[in-house]
């Protein structure tokens, strides 16, 4: 029997909580999971590849089925890679769906193999992103609720004053 594999890529910046919430779901749909880390030479993240693949990593320890790796370039051709054809992805709000549709159009117009499966956040984590995340931590305020223990450390530890 062929393992149902899906590949969850982004920066994961560091991963969030509605992050891990998308994943665990995923895993009652598909046997395996890979959190794909870009790896995106235009950006500055405040963890590194190797930091943000560790946090994912610790993360998810009591999820079966979860693997992080990192990836640049195309992310049709990591599919390729992994010889996989869907891409999770979660959605927060109704406008993350106009851009992730534009992604998904993308990735299958250049690969007609790719289905790109959409999964919607649990309602607690419809406002979460790593970016609100990073901006609270940055200023001296916490959000242990919304990340993962490791991350709440790594974040007071990365903004120490």
């Amino acid at each position: 029997m062929n393992k149902k594999l899906a590949i969850y890529p982004g920066t994961f910046d560091p991963v969030t909580n509605g992050h891990i919430d998308i994943i665990a779901r995923a895993l009652d749909i598909f046997d395996e999971v890979i959190v794909a880390v870009l790896v995106n030479g235009s950006k500055t993240p405040l963890f590194s590849t190797k930091e943000r693949l560790s946090l994912i990593k610790e993360s998810t320890a009591s999820l079966k089925g979860v693997k992080a790796e990192s990836y640049d370039g195309l992310l049709v051709d990591y599919l390729k890679s992994k010889n996989c054809n869907v891409v999770l992805r979660g959605l927060r709000v109704a406008t993350d769906l106009d851009y992730e549709f534009q992604l998904a159009t993308a990735n299958n117009m250049m690969d007609t193999g790719i289905e790109t499966v959409f999964l919607m956040t649990s309602a607690n984590y419809t406002f979460l992103t790593s970016s609100v995340v990073r901006d609270a931590y940055s200023h001296g305020g916490r959000l242990p609720k919304f990340v993962p223990p490791a991350v709440h450390t790594a974040l007071v530890d990365k903004f120490k004053k």
